[in-house]
């Protein structure tokens, strides 16, 4: 079988070792459009607990993080003037120029033909059995196959650049800033003994009142934003003691998430997507390169297996790569939206329940403590200093009414039970006009698209002056961010309602600040209120 990848990077590089490892009677030849040294971005960084198969199918990954790369377990926020740290969450990071030569010496030493600085098409590789395009987000190959892969693209509002510093963070490091124009956050990792990335993001409004709109993005990849470089060492100067930034290719983006409903096709001619080219995740919870890496053992592996039947492997591999990329992606959207709103919650919340919203977002409490016992104690001690009972059991005054606990049982005739007595109350979905709702019952959309229109209707809601807003329906995702809007806009109590909810989850979304009650059927809570 002769197999043609297209793109060097650490997906394609890796196959090509991989399929060579398992058949030495394969050839491969590898097509990379740059110089074997190119290499835009800083570091790569891997979680230990996505390691053990990579290293599995090859020990080059781990041998290259033993000797070239940094590890830690703690992930520490910096927030208004405070560092809170959460371990349990062991990473290891790696300069992406090193990852990159020691993949390509691999693969050389194993067979596969590497070729730089040559650029392919799909029509110029008619004599290869197999392509394998492996060439990125901005793959040609799948855009030359649009019709037949049928490619989705989701463009985040986030604005993000990619610098390195020679400052040295610790650990996995976010840190957040108020500045002149608006709020400035950082995702920063060592990656060698002198250099950590540093990832930038913001929102358009504070990126544009800052001025930073004025680079020319289409330029040639390879001039970076010098303008952007100096605002943010002075803004983010005391962070990392006036050291400097470094740059490669570092310009503003919005991130896009990919998805292809098709990974391959076997007419005209077998070819199939490999990592960024088919699909990607928000850089805050999965590494692309990761993930590349994965697609490549998974592709390995079912070509191995059904040697004598290409269309049989390629469906194998897509069948066995793609549920843990929805699984990615699904986790990577709520991670992607709170990096998009976390200019409103740095004002709203104080340092530790930032800290916990923002590792929460993914993960519950429960699944947490079992990671970081001592991040969710001080957690619960901070809630407990300032109400007196743990998130389930606190008090919340309305004024007129007082509940004994965050927990409201929802009757099927959407009603709930207020103040411990049994006393039914309804939760009315239009306003009327000449009275206050006790309570206004808003439905979330099944996605983020009907989100602009379940806001209009709740700002006319709370113009009625609600006591509070009981969102139901929808995702667990629009239903939350629902409740934050009641909450951080409106300045209104939210009460989300979800039956499908755990007690674990009830807390989290109570304490993270998600919501300030939790309702469901009674059935739920009597659940909720026996503590497991």
């Amino acid at each position: 079988m002769r197999i043609a990848v297209v793109g060097g990077g650490p997906g394609g590089l890796f196959f090509a070792a991989l399929v060579r490892q398992a058949d030495p009677s394969v050839e491969v030849t590898v097509f990379e459009r740059n110089r074997a040294d190119d290499a835009f971005g800083f570091g790569v960084v891997f979680s230990d607990r996505t390691l053990a198969g990579i290293h599995q199918a090859d020990p080059v990954l781990r041998q290259a993080l033993d000797e070239h790369g940094r590890h830690w377990e703690d992930i520490e926020v910096r927030l208004k003037g405070e560092r809170i740290r959460c371990g349990g969450n062991g990473m290891a990071a790696i300069v992406r120029r090193t990852l990159l030569a020691l993949l390509q010496d691999r693969a050389r030493d194993l067979g596969a033909d590497l070729r730089f600085e040559t650029e392919v098409s799909l029509g110029d590789l008619g004599g290869y059995d197999l392509v394998v395009a492996a060439d990125g987000t901005s793959s040609r190959i799948r855009d030359t196959l649009a019709e037949r892969l049928e490619p989705a693209v989701e463009t985040a509002t986030a604005k993000f650049i990619w610098f390195g510093t020679d400052y040295m963070f610790d650990q996995l490091t976010f840190v957040h800033e108020r500045g002149p124009h608006g709020v400035f956050a950082v995702h920063a990792y060592p990656i060698s003994t002198d250099v950590s990335t540093f990832i930038v993001e913001t929102d358009e409004h504070s990126w544009r009142a800052a001025g930073l709109d004025a680079f020319d993005v289409t330029q040639p990849p390879g001039k970076s934003d010098l303008a952007s470089k100096a605002y943010l060492e002075e803004l983010f100067g005391e962070q990392i003691d006036g050291h400097r930034l470094l740059v490669n290719n570092s310009r503003w983006g919005n991130f896009r998430t990919r998805r292809t409903r098709h990974w391959y096709v076997t007419e005209p001619r077998p070819v199939v997507l490999l990592g960024d080219a088919v699909h990607t995740a928000h850089f805050s919870v999965g590494s692309g390169t990761k993930m590349a890496m994965e697609d490549a053992i998974v592709l390995s592996a079912a070509l191995t297996k059904h040697t004598t039947d290409l269309p049989a492997a390629l469906a194998a591999y897509e069948a066995a790569a793609r549920p843990s990329v929805e699984t990615i992606q699904g986790a990577a959207r709520p991670s992607l939206g709170w990096w998009e709103r976390f200019g409103e919650y740095h004002d709203a919340f104080e340092p530790w329940q930032f800290a916990y919203h923002f590792l929460s977002r993914s993960i519950t409490d429960a699944r947490l403590a079992r990671r970081a016992p001592d991040f969710i104690r001080a957690s619960h001690d901070q809630w407990q200093a300032r109400y007196g009972a743990e998130p389930l059991d606190t008090p919340f005054d309305f004024g007129s009414w007082q509940l004994p606990s965050r927990i409201m049982v929802v009757g099927p005739d959407a009603t709930v039970a207020v103040g411990g007595t049994g006393r039914p109350l309804p939760l009315h979905t239009d306003a009327p006009d000449t009275t206050a709702l006790w309570g206004a019952r808003v439905q979330a959309p099944d996605d983020e698209s009907g989100l602009a229109a379940a806001h209009t209707h709740l700002a006319d809601l709370a113009a009625a002056g609600p006591l509070l807003v009981a969102v139901h329906g929808g995702t667990a995702h629009t239903r939350a961010l629902l409740t934050e809007r009641a909450r951080l806009h409106h300045t209104l109590p939210a009460l989300l309602i979800d039956d499908t909810l755990d007690r674990d989850r009830a807390v989290t979304a109570v304490l993270s600040g998600r919501t300030d009650l939790v309702g469901a059927s009674a059935e739920t809570v009597a659940a909720w209120e026996t503590p497991s």
